[in-house]
């Protein structure tokens, strides 16, 4: 008899720690342009590659090339540089307001704005986000009040969620932003579910599902990708892949798939990889998988590849599990700056248009901020009474039913 080889558990490792030289050697890049644009009725099995490729429209130029590019206009690419200034112009100063005491928590999007912002623009009216915490550029490329923003992120007198919500986790229904939930990937799995309602309804409206790098190693993940495939649910399945979960490398959760999007091959679902700080690619992308959709086609996979610059929340410190110059040395650059040169290289915009707007951004933001503290806080004295934990949990029961309650004798 052989002698049985002893067995070691694998633990996936980053590349570097903090202190090593950033390096980002395995990330392959493909060509701006390169990517093939599948017909939108295309067979899943045509386009294996794409979960393993890159979608790029904007080459080291500015330019815009390839299959991808060309579905917007000056018009709206000015719009989608404004809607990314803004939400980074509004982070910088809920950021500082955390550090300032007049919130408890923030949550960063810092070197994400493209992801959400250039999605949101590929939706219609009733369509409806179910995401976390990191999408606020849906509600800001849908014009939804800075204010409204700030209200419930101090949980003042105006919070429209009354300080049931910890700060970041918006809500509208008129915006197609379905409440935010602090347990990560269950909204995956609800969108999917909201979008099976309304195929059965005959409806005309589809959902979108967002998470996380991180969250895809939780069961609702795949309970979504199980659903949708085999019910063809009008969603888009969106994985926002920024490197890092709140502490630990994207390996961890992507074991040996080799990218997330691969995980939606076994489920015979379209799986697309977008260079995630291109708006211009990232609104191709969603335009596809959107217009599938809502033909009837069923569900797309789509991983965002972008780079978290910031810290997971303003309770993390990223230098303790990661280099201080990583961001720096991410490949795809800022989404920002990318969609700002490829203006100017188009003739539309100017650096000094680019400040000029960056001071006028600011300056509308923080007059928001001031309105938002002009409202005093949600509770008087700072506490909640038991009428205002309890109001607004409860339906009001019918006039009919309380009749029935009472002859019921209840």
């Amino acid at each position: 008899m052989t002698e049985s080889t002893r067995l070691s558990l694998h633990v996936p490792e980053p590349a570097v720690r903090p202190g090593d030289q950033p390096d980002f050697s395995n990330v392959e890049i493909s060509k701006a342009g390169s990517v093939p644009r599948p017909e939108i009725d295309a067979a899943p099995e045509t386009m294996r590659d794409l979960a393993y490729s890159i979608i790029r429209v904007l080459n080291r130029e500015g330019e815009a090339v390839g299959p991808w590019a060309g579905l917007l206009s000056d018009e709206e690419l000015l719009a989608g540089l404004k809607h990314m200034m803004l939400l980074r112009a509004f982070d910088a100063r809920m950021l500082m307001a955390q550090r300032q005491g007049k919130t408890s928590f923030y949550m960063q999007h810092l070197g994400e704005e493209a992801v959400s912002c250039a999605f949101r623009k590929a939706l219609s009216r009733g369509d409806m986000n179910f995401p976390t915490y990191r999408q606020a550029g849906l509600l800001i490329a849908d014009d939804y009040p800075l204010v409204t923003m700030m209200n419930q992120i101090f949980s003042n007198k105006e919070d429209p969620l009354h300080g049931r919500q910890m700060p970041v986790l918006h809500s509208s229904k008129e915006h197609g932003f379905f409440t935010v939930s602090g347990n990560l990937a269950t909204q995956f799995v609800q969108a999917v579910g909201w979008a099976m309602a309304s195929a059965i309804k005959g409806d005309t409206k589809i959902a979108a599902a967002w998470i996380g790098d991180g969250s895809t190693a939780e069961s609702d993940f795949h309970s979504a990708l199980v659903f949708a495939s085999t019910y063809k649910a009008p969603v888009v399945l969106n994985v926002v892949n920024n490197q890092w979960a709140i502490s630990t490398f994207q390996g961890i959760a992507r074991g040996g798939s080799g990218t997330f999007a691969a995980r939606g091959l076994g489920f015979g679902i379209p799986a697309l990889r977008v260079d995630g700080n291109d708006y211009l690619a990232v609104h191709a992308v969603a335009r596809w998988a959107v217009e599938r959709a809502r033909r009837n086609l069923g569900p797309t996979l789509i991983e965002h590849v972008t780079y978290r610059v910031g810290a997971h929340s303003s309770s993390d410190d990223p230098s303790a599990y990661r280099p201080k110059t990583e961001s720096e040395a991410w490949p795809l650059g800022d989404p920002v700056l990318r969609l700002k040169n490829h203006l100017i290289v188009r003739g539309v915009w100017s650096k000094e248009r680019h400040l000029q707007a960056e001071a006028e951004i600011m300056d509308m933001v923080i007059r928001a901020q001031k309105e938002a503290e002009s409202h005093g806080t949600l509770h008087a004295g700072g506490k909640p009474s038991l009428r205002d934990i309890f109001e607004g949990v409860y339906a009001e029961m019918p006039p009919h039913l309380q009749r029935q309650h009472q002859m019921a004798g209840c």
